[in-house]
């Protein structure tokens, strides 16, 4: 208890200490949390779906129809008809490949816990993008596979790594859409060279699946299909509720069906929810003027940083990183703000290198114009304060 008490006042110290906030109202531009009501920049929900009353109400009748929770994991009696269609709807949305088949997961984390095990072990490879999300590398390093990291992007040094590597399977892994910088992964260059060493290329999609390409995701805002992609999307982001999915060819997601830990050994997610999806998935196809919306205040933001003394990073996705670099500074910051009136959640090490901690501003379809402008002229007025 020592040892656990002193490390904790380490991080604290090191302004690494972080503290939940309770909310207490639907997700949406404005929240409120611990009795007041707040603007909101640090919500995932691109798209203002987590509380559309459509989504409440497919919910709702799933619930009077299947019950709330699914008693089992999906091969011994937990797997329900709106699971079936569900899978059957993305499948046919996203497309990785001809003849694509879908498989539900209860988060991201664990699908991707599922794919890199499956497809890579000992003797094999997977290779990293440094900046890729945690559940990617805790894949790997769960397959006992070697995890090659490159750095951020660099296309020269991962073609070195796979060109050196004498493993028997290689395995590439990337974020879509980096979700602590906002940029786009080179897609079409990482198929190329994974078509070159015969290597999979497994798609992180959380931060693109509803928002790029159309609400495809991040491959048809490509343009690319491949048998040896293997995609994962969340269901808990631009889509408003929860869980995640892989769609592959149908021989990747029938083995991972018959031998994924993760996908085996867990509860089904309640069927509820997958009725929920279905609603968020016809407003995802019929709506583009929710995407359109997010663009609009994207390219509002943008234009009103340029006087600003934080460095932007180059972003066109909804995540708007605020490269402030100190620990202290960004908690600062970041309690500035919500002293008046905005929650922007700061980001430190480890979820971003050292140096570089951050305000993540996330914007959404459910923010107005007017949301934004505010935004800028309270980071103006405190820059110009010091």
């Amino acid at each position: 208890m020592d040892e656990l008490t002193v490390a904790l006042a380490a991080r604290d110290a090191a302004g690494l200490a972080r503290r939940r906030r309770a909310v207490d109202s639907p997700q949406g531009a404005h929240v409120t949390v611990e009795g007041r009501e707040v603007l909101h920049f640090g919500s995932n929900d691109y798209l203002g779906l987590a509380s559309d009353p459509r989504l409440i109400a497919a919910a709702q009748r799933g619930a009077a129809r299947f019950g709330v929770g699914a008693g089992a994991s999906h091969l011994i009696s937990g797997h329900f008809s709106a699971h079936d269609t569900l899978e059957r709807e993305l499948s046919d949305w996203v497309a990785p490949c001809a003849d694509a088949r879908a498989l539900l997961f209860s988060t991201g984390y664990l699908a991707n816990l599922a794919i890199v095990p499956v497809l890579c072990g000992r003797g094999d490879a997977v290779f990293g993008d440094r900046l890729n999300h945690a559940c990617l590398n805790d894949a790997a390093r769960l397959s006992r596979a070697q995890f090659i990291r490159y750095r951020h992007g660099d296309l020269d040094e991962l073609s070195r790594r796979l060109t050196q590597s004498r493993a028997k399977r290689k395995l590439i892994c990337t974020d879509a859409v980096f979700s602590m910088d906002g940029d786009i992964a080179p897609l079409p260059q990482l198929l190329e060279l994974a078509e070159m060493h015969d290597a999979w290329l497994l798609v992180d999609d959380a931060h693109g699946f509803g928002v790029t390409g159309g609400g495809r995701g991040t491959l048809a805002h490509f343009g690319l299909a491949a048998e040896r992609i293997v995609y994962m999307g969340t269901l808990g982001k631009a889509a408003g509720v929860s869980g995640a999915f892989v769609a592959a060819h149908r021989a990747v997601v029938e083995t991972l069906l018959q031998t994924a830990r993760p996908y085996v050994f867990t509860t089904a997610s309640p069927p509820l929810l997958a009725c929920a999806l279905q609603a968020s998935l016809a407003i995802i196809r019929d709506e583009p003027q929710r995407r359109e919306r997010l663009s609009t205040l994207i390219a509002c933001f943008r234009a009103g940083t340029a006087t600003l003394p934080w460095r932007v990073l180059p972003s066109e996705t909804a995540i708007q990183p605020l490269v402030v670099g100190d620990n202290a500074e960004v908690l600062a910051l970041s309690a500035a703000l919500w002293q008046r009136g905005l929650w922007v959640p700061a980001i430190r090490p480890p979820t971003v290198p050292q140096g570089t901690a951050r305000l993540r501003i996330a914007l959404s379809a459910a923010h107005a114009e007017t949301d934004v402008t505010r935004l800028l002229a309270v980071l103006a007025a405190l820059a110009e304060r010091g």
